[in-house]
Parts: C-alpha cells; sequence; structure tokens
C-alpha cells in the first residue's frame, strides 16, 4: 500500500499548488491514500467548510490539522460532521471533533492519527502520555497507523517516531513548513520524516509575504502576517510505501513539485 502525505497548505496559493500538482503526483504514483494537512487553508489560518470539502474534491480521504485549526470559526459549525477531518488528538476533551479517523480501501484500513507537539507549542498534554491508548486502540482494526506530529521542534518529532517505531507505520511531522533531510525507515519499520514542508507560494517565508515577517523581525512589534498570493508554487509532500501484511514502511521518499520541476518527476 502507498500513502501520499501533502504538507501544511498555506492560503489562497496552497489551494492552487493543491489543486494544480495533486493530479501529476496521484497519477505518477498511485497512492491508495492520500492524506493533507491543512490547518492553514484559510488565509493562512483555519480551515472553511468551502476548502474542506474543495480538499475532498481533488481525491482526498483524510484531512488533518494543527495549532492553528480553530483560529477560524467557520470550523466550528462543520466539524463534527466532517469524518475525515482529524484534529489533535491531544487537545482537551471539550475540544470538538476527533483525533483518529479510519480510512477505507478495499479490505484495508488505514487510522490516520493528529498530535500536536509541547515544545515552544501551547501547553496540551504531552503526545507521549496519551499516544499508546491511540495506536492501541487503532492496533486492534488495522496495522496501517500513520500519525501526523504537528510541532514545533525535531527532536520532539523524532523522539515520537522512535518511541513508536514498530507500532505503527509512519510519524510525520509537520509546523516548520520546511521540509527536512532525513527521511528514513526506522529498525523497527516506522517511516520518519521531521517535517514534510509546506504548500503554497514558494518565494515566501514560511507561505507568507516576506515584507511583514520582516517588519516583525526589524520592529520586534507585533505585525500581521499577509499570505502570499503571488509568484511560483510548491507543493511538499512524501511517499509511504507499506507492506501489505505487516502495515510497516518498506521506504519514504520526499517529494516537492514545483512548475521547474514536473519534467523531473514526470
Amino acid at each position: 500500500m502507498k500513502l501520499l502525505f501533502v504538507g501544511d497548505l498555506v492560503g489562497t496559493a496552497g489551494m492552487e499548488a493543491l489543486t494544480s500538482y495533486l493530479p501529476y503526483l496521484k497519477q505518477t504514483h498511485r497512492p491508495q491514500v492520500t492524506i493533507v494537512n491543512a490547518e492553514n487553508a484559510a488565509d493562512g489560518r483555519g480551515l472553511t467548510e468551502k476548502l474542506y470539502k474543495q480538499i475532498l474534491s481533488l481525491g482526498v480521504e483524510a484531512i488533518t490539522l494543527g495549532n492553528h485549526a480553530f483560529d477560524n470559526r467557520d470550523l466550528y459549525s462543520f466539524i463534527e460532521e466532517a469524518k475525515p477531518l482529524v484534529r489533535p488528538a491531544n487537545l482537551p476533551t471539550t475540544t470538538p471533533g476527533k483525533g483518529i479517523h479510519y480510512v477505507r480501501y478495499n479490505q484495508y484500513q488505514v487510522a490516520v492519527i493528529n498530535v500536536l507537539g509541547t515544545v515552544f507549542m501551547n501547553p496540551v498534554t504531552s503526545p507521549f502520555l496519551m499516544i499508546d491508548e491511540l495506536v492501541d486502540q487503532a492496533r486492534k482494526q488495522t496495522p496501517f497507523i500513520f500519525v501526523d506530529c504537528h510541532a514545533e521542534a525535531t527532536s520532539e518529532k523524532l523522539a515520537l517516531a522512535h518511541y513508536l517505531d514498530g507500532r505503527v507505520s509512519a510519524v510525520v511531522g509537520t509546523h516548520t513548513h520546511v521540509q527536512t533531510n532525513d527521511a528514513k525507515v526506522l529498525a523497527g519499520g516506522t517511516a520518519s520524516l521531521t517535517d514534510v514542508g509546506m504548500t503554497g507560494a514558494q518565494d515566501s517565508i514560511l507561505g507568507f509575504a516576506a515584507k511583514e515577517v520582516i517588519q516583525r523581525f526589524t520592529s520586534q512589534l507585533p505585525t500581521r502576517l499577509v499570505q502570499e498570493t503571488k509568484g511560483p508554487l510548491v507543493l511538499s509532500a512524501c511517499l509511504i510505501d507499506l507492506d501489505d501484511k505487516t502495515g510497516l514502511a518498506k521506504s519514504i521518499v520526499p517529494i516537492q513539485v514545483t512548475q521547474e520541476s514536473l519534467s523531473k518527476y514526470y
């Protein structure tokens, strides 16, 4: 089984990149399940119902979120009915939505789990203190378990991958928007990548316009960040090949698609 995971969509440019490049990836690699992190899809913060439906219409089976998930209040109006939508599982139990979703493909199921990190993030329950229960629950139904660890520190994301090694199919990081060069299959068979990268405007600062980001750094004053909508696009993803019997990873390959690189991949 092949899983395709696309990293943080950022605003209008992220949606444009996903719409433009995802069909090429699906046609070339033929993934059985496609997962997208979309916590920044709505103007760089949160997700709307309109964008949620648009993402699903592109052949996406599950959507993960992160620390900005509820920045757009439109999410409250549809999250309970949005079955493929997975918010961080270690948010308070009163938070609407769910932290695990099962995607069906023929006779198989893939469990998709989303957790937040704790280093340099707003306080939440440590993923290390609650992930065992979720994984044990998932393993009763399927050996195919994908974990999106939305965290700042690469060390925390890598530590979670090692902690779950041999028990889940993959632990892939999101949040920092920069694709890391450390994709590997750990000794126990779990695929690991500390950040899959972002999908949006290539000539930007993490998907946002450089002017406002630089102004924040130079003035040390609060500055409203503006999503970058112009220029070339990039789609960041990874392709994970899983053993059909064990659910463990055989390989993980990071992918970055731009208009310039299309000829290389296709």
